[in-house]
């Protein structure tokens, strides 16, 4: 989508608004034609044709006019919402002090911009915002230059401190950002033992063990970040919980959670549920998904359609443990929700958990017919190669129990070439044993009553591990299991 759409559509009811008493400020008595397009974008949504667009505001089929409309319109747009959010965030409202001062500084109204620098550098050391800081104390070693009153020495020593602090938190970030893009690409389905894990937890270490940074709180919600982030790749939920309890304690105790922090927060709360749940405490995940919601409400709702969907995501995992039924209407009450229609993994949790949690009561052609609309979905191509290829092995089990045996074959032969680097896989080694079963006993009709067959099942169930539990969509042992049980029980 274009640049300009996704300004538009992004809008609320207030800025839209507010932009529109933004752009009147201009008197003009012939149509505005930047009115007229911001409308149209907004009337036609995500079906915005902008050649017809361009035909209807300039006739005679010039683009160049067309396209400076469009950047004055974007200009217009970016300047209506700093206006309106100049003080909304408080990041936002310190770079917004430091703007100032450097235009009083091109201004050569030095004492001015002496007063802004001075508002910034309070505002900034309150977020222990430490990028900033360090172009604040460059702006006023420069202004030292022009002023008397300002002494170098101060804010150079001031830099040089700030310096090794931000060092500190940028190693941290990069490691950070290396590890969160891993997990994000993989759908955590990545190897246990990674390198880039190993240098983040050495890290940790040592600036945990930093008598100097020990009391930065920025530096306590880095080392949370990155904890975590190494506890989630491990898979290691007991002790991720056991953290999460005494850290989200501690900052609480010691007030340390802000506006501007809120997100870290609501992140901590999700964190927590979900390792509640994976540690099978589902009355006190429930319990902190309540506590999630409550937060969510903070701040004027600062964050809130941002975390809704994990808020609902904390419901329906539980519920489908304690309460199938509950977690089916959740999702069902979820399919028609507007607001998360706009999240982008929104779909597949959606169509995905109703055609698993079908699967898992039996209901084989509910399930194949959720499975069908989240392929038929526009944005089930966005979705990463390992969860369709394992969406792929779901769609076999279901056609196995719906006896579409006809299909199967085709369908087999269809997943070993459509996911060749998936099928070659190590991390999938588990899933292509699964397929060479299916088809040694439901294709070559190998009997599973066969000693050599039961030996392959036990073989197979051998190889779970947490790690591949967190990786199937459904558990892959308790079918094959009761398919055993089948064959040996009946006559």
């Amino acid at each position: 989508m274009d640049t300009l759409n996704q300004m538009v559509l992004g809008l609320n009811k207030e800025e839209i608004r507010f932009y529109k008493i933004y752009s009147s400020r201009i008197a003009s008595n012939q149509p505005r034609k930047d009115i007229e397009l911001f409308d149209l974008i907004r009337k036609e949504s995500e079906q915005f044709d902008e050649d017809a667009a361009c035909l209807k505001l300039y006739p005679d089929g010039n683009k160049n006019p067309y396209y400076r409309l469009k950047n004055r319109l974007k200009s217009d747009l970016s300047k209506s919402l700093m206006v309106q959010h100049f003080e909304d965030e408080d990041v936002a409202q310190a770079i917004n002090l430091y703007n100032l001062a450097r235009h009083y500084i091109s201004r050569n109204l030095f004492p001015l911009a002496e007063y802004f620098l001075g508002k910034a550098e309070k505002r900034a050391l309150s977020l222990e915002n430490l990028e900033l800081l360090d172009l604040i104390y460059t702006e006023f070693i420069r202004l030292s230059q022009e002023m008397l009153s300002i002494n170098p020495e101060t804010y150079i020593l001031k830099r040089q401190e700030n310096e090794l602090r931000l060092k500190s938190i940028r190693q941290i970030d990069d490691i950070l950002a290396t590890v969160k893009y891993k997990l994000k690409i993989t759908q955590n389905f990545s190897p246990v033992d990674n390198p880039v894990v190993d240098m983040l937890q050495e890290t940790v270490q040592r600036l945990t063990d930093s008598k100097e940074l020990k009391g930065s709180s920025a530096l306590r919600f880095k080392i949370y970040q990155a904890v975590s982030q190494i506890l989630l790749q491990q898979h290691d939920y007991p002790n991720l919980e056991d953290y999460l309890r005494v850290t989200y304690a501690e900052f609480e105790q010691e007030k340390l959670f802000t506006k501007s922090n809120h997100q870290t927060k609501l992140q901590m709360l999700t964190y927590m549920v979900n390792a509640l749940f994976k540690n099978n405490n589902l009355e006190e995940s429930l319990q902190w998904a309540e506590k999630l919601k409550v937060a969510m409400d903070e701040f004027d709702r600062l964050h809130y359609d941002r975390f809704l969907f994990f808020y609902y995501n904390s419901l329906v995992i539980n519920y489908s443990k304690v309460d199938m039924e509950k977690a089916i209407s959740t999702l069902l009450e979820l399919e028609h929700n507007e607001k998360l229609k706009k999240t982008p993994f929104y779909i597949v949790f959606v169509y995905l958990n109703l055609s698993i949690f079908h699967f898992d009561m039996g209901n084989y052609r509910e399930a194949i017919k959720r499975l069908n609309q989240l392929y038929h979905h526009e944005r089930f191509g966005n979705t990463a190669e390992p969860l369709k290829f394992r969406i792929a092995i779901l769609e076999v089990l279901i056609r196995l129990e719906l006896g579409d045996t006809d299909f199967l074959e085709y369908r087999i032969k269809q997943i070993r070439k459509d996911f060749t680097d998936q099928v070659e896989d190590q991390e999938n080694v588990r899933e292509l044993m699964l397929l060479n079963l299916i088809s040694d006993m439901f294709l070559k009709g190998v009997s599973l009553r066969s000693e050599e067959m039961k030996d392959r099942i036990k073989l197979f169930t051998k190889t779970a591990t947490p790690h591949s539990a967190d990786a199937e969509l459904v558990n892959y042992n308790g079918w094959l299991e009761r398919k055993l049980t089948r064959a040996q029980t009946s006559p």
